[in-house]
C-alpha cells in the first residue's frame, strides 16, 4: 500500500514494526443488530487504521479505541484491500506487543 511507511513514523511507533506494517483482521463471531461482526486492527498506529477504515468508508462510530469492529460484509472488502486474517487471539496479542491496547475502561471513555 503506498505511502504506509509515511504513516508510521515517529517516536509512538516501535523501530522493530517500521518494516511489518500491516492491518489484521479476525473472523466475524460476534453476532449484534442482527449481523455477525469481527475486528480489524493495525500493528502499527491509530493513524494506519483510521486510514485503512476511511479506504473502506467505515464511519468512525465503529472505532472502539483500539480497533474499529466491522460487519461481515465489509470483512471481505478489507481483506481483499491487503487485511490479513488472523485469529482473535492475535487480535490482542498483536495490540499489547505494539502497545495500542486499551483496557475496557479506557475504550468506553473514547469520544466517538
Amino acid at each position: 500500500m503506498p505511502g504506509r511507511a509515511g504513516l508510521c513514523e515517529g517516536p509512538s511507533v516501535r523501530p522493530d514494526y517500521a518494516l511489518s506494517l500491516m492491518i489484521y483482521i479476525d473472523q466475524c463471531r460476534w453476532p449484534h443488530r442482527g449481523m455477525l461482526w469481527c475486528h480489524m486492527i493495525s500493528d502499527c498506529s491509530l493513524d494506519e487504521l483510521h486510514a485503512f477504515a476511511e479506504l473502506l468508508e467505515v464511519p468512525r462510530r465503529g472505532f472502539q479505541g483500539d480497533h474499529y469492529d466491522l460487519p461481515e460484509h465489509v470483512r471481505e472488502r478489507a481483506v481483499h484491500h491487503g487485511a490479513v486474517e488472523v485469529a482473535s487471539r492475535e487480535i490482542v496479542t498483536k495490540l499489547r506487543e505494539t502497545g495500542l491496547r486499551l483496557t475496557p475502561e479506557q475504550r468506553r471513555s473514547v469520544v466517538r
